[in-house]
């Protein structure tokens, strides 16, 4: 046969051997894909995120409200000289949250760690308003990541007060209680048992807002007490570690929490296994 007769034939075979539906097909058929993930309850906005999917080898996801239910209750309370009691008004003392009742249903307002506070002591017979009006607030140094403290001036009584709440380890460091031995080992037994520990202080100070900062207010404190939490995980949740686990897929849970409370809670959905480890951000 002639070259050029040759070199036309060999391209018509080229063509005819790569059709030119091929992408309209490859489009079809990830889209029947993503319907039937559709049904499963899992959206695809990217077809290639199908792909992508398909070699994943570590899912890092969040805890609270992912993991968790993100309804928090308060189950447990330690103080070693307050009622406790008087410890749960000065933690709602220091808290933003509220809880709004519509026909006898609860309606949380703000943050749920703060929220279930105020939750267990409306349950007491006594609302944050009445605690506001108790113990007016005068100052607000907020919540802040990393510091890890949430502190007010309340006036109670004659006298004005700081009251904190936060991290435990941070809280702890700043107090000049002798027994915070005790303490710590109190708080690792509530973070062992998957509870969500913050801690609670108070000093007294002056009436010079001028000198109202956190050096001032969150430092040489007296140790009022600590709150116990549970954040429940979610029924699904352990099913999906267990899912994960069988298609070769690592879970990591990553949280803001205690590292013991984390380890715990971890334990619980299946995640942390023995020889695994919960380590902090530090």
């Amino acid at each position: 046969m002639d070259i050029l007769e040759i070199f036309m034939t060999s391209v018509s075979l080229a063509v005819s051997a790569i059709p030119e539906g091929l992408p309209v097909i490859v489009t079809i058929v990830l889209s029947i894909g993503v319907s039937r993930m559709a049904k499963h309850k899992a959206i695809v906005k990217k077809l290639p995120a199908v792909e992508t999917l398909g070699s994943t080898s570590i899912i890092c996801s969040d805890k609270t409200g992912t993991l968790t239910q993100n309804k928090m209750t308060l189950v447990k309370m330690y103080t070693a000289q307050e009622k406790q009691l008087n410890l749960l008004k000065a933690a709602v003392s220091c808290c933003d949250g509220d809880i709004e009742v519509n026909n006898g249903e609860e309606k949380p307002l703000g943050d749920p760690t703060e929220t279930c506070l105020v939750a267990a002591l409306m349950h007491k017979g006594i609302t944050k308003q009445q605690v506001n009006e108790q113990y007016p607030r005068l100052f607000e140094l907020p919540f802040d990541s990393n510091r890890k403290l949430m502190t007010t001036v309340n006036q109670i009584g004659d006298k004005r007060y700081a009251i904190v709440k936060g991290a435990y380890d941070i809280l702890a460091s700043r107090c000049l209680d002798d027994n915070m031995d005790v303490v710590n080992d109190t708080m690792l037994q509530m973070s062992q048992q998957a509870l969500r520990v913050i801690a609670v202080g108070y000093k007294e100070v002056n009436d010079n807002e001028s000198e109202y900062d956190n050096d001032y207010l969150e430092n040489d404190l007296h140790f009022a007490g600590l709150l116990g939490m549970i954040d429940p995980p979610r029924p699904e949740a352990k099913k999906a570690v267990a899912e994960c686990k069988k298609a070769g897929i690592k879970p990591i849970m990553i949280t803001g929490d205690h590292v013991v409370t984390a380890g715990a809670i971890a334990k619980e959905l299946g995640s942390l296994n023995e020889g695994d480890m919960a380590i902090t951000g530090v």
